[in-house]
């Protein structure tokens, strides 16, 4: 997927009509992902690059709060030079204005179609515990099944939490085991039994199911929303 670097609204020749060429080249190729119902890396690669035209609008001086992990301190240092040198350029500044202002429109109309792709994604998901739940669920695994398909996905997660702003936000790790065949036979209650006794790891793991009808991409739309889905589901227990 072709991207843009995190100061290309204001790197090289500053012109209007050669950046709006530029973007528009950058979301015409994320909306054919979007049509394909691929979300990521796309939409999380999207709200990133508005964010960051925004928070460069706003006050530049706080770009390393918004961004503490996508944003190296060069890469913050390199945007407070940009704006330095353009505030003392009144006509630059201005024709920058107009690029930011237009780009953070544009990119948020694109964000608005893929926030409802993941809305609807995310309506069409079913969570289910597979037998007891234990008290500790902070580890364990899932199950995920996508279409018509029997088959079926096994993941290790972890569940932490990160600080920003003084605040506490829950993250999610997940590690692909195995790809199943569900059956008559071989039911969730099964893989889970065979599972606890073939990893040793965690005697009494949290295990649940996520399904959808949804013949979606599972790498790029369904795997990325039923991890944050179960964040959610956790989280609320």
């Amino acid at each position: 997927m072709k991207t843009l670097s995190e100061t290309w609204f204001a790197e090289g020749y500053i012109d209007f009509e050669l950046k709006k060429y530029t973007l528009l080249a950058y979301l015409k190729e994320i909306n054919h992902y979007f049509t394909e119902n691929k979300l990521y890396p796309q939409l999380s690669d999207l709200i990133f690059h508005y964010n960051n035209l925004v928070a460069f609008r706003e006050n530049k001086k706080y770009l390393q709060e918004q961004f503490p992990k996508k944003l190296t301190g060069l890469q913050i240092e390199k945007l407070q030079m940009l704006y330095e040198q353009i505030i003392a350029d009144d006509e630059l500044m201005t024709e920058l204005e107009d690029i930011i202002t237009y780009s953070a429109s544009e990119m948020k109309t694109t964000i608005s179609s893929g926030a409802e792709i993941y809305e609807f994604v995310e309506n069409k998901l079913t969570i289910t515990p597979i037998g007891l739940v234990p008290l500790d669920i902070q580890e364990g695994y899932f199950f995920l099944s996508a279409g018509n398909s029997k088959d079926t996905r096994v993941y290790h997660y972890r569940l932490s939490f990160f600080e920003k702003h003084d605040e506490r936000f829950r993250s999610i790790k997940t590690a692909y085991i195995d790809m199943l065949q569900r059956s008559m036979v071989n039911t969730y209650e099964n893989i889970k039994y065979d599972l606890i006794r073939s990893r040793s790891t965690i005697a009494n793991p949290a295990v649940y199911s996520i399904e959808t009808e949804l013949p979606f991409p599972v790498e790029e739309t369904v795997l990325p929303v039923a991890k944050r889905c179960l964040v959610k589901y956790i989280t609320a227990a």
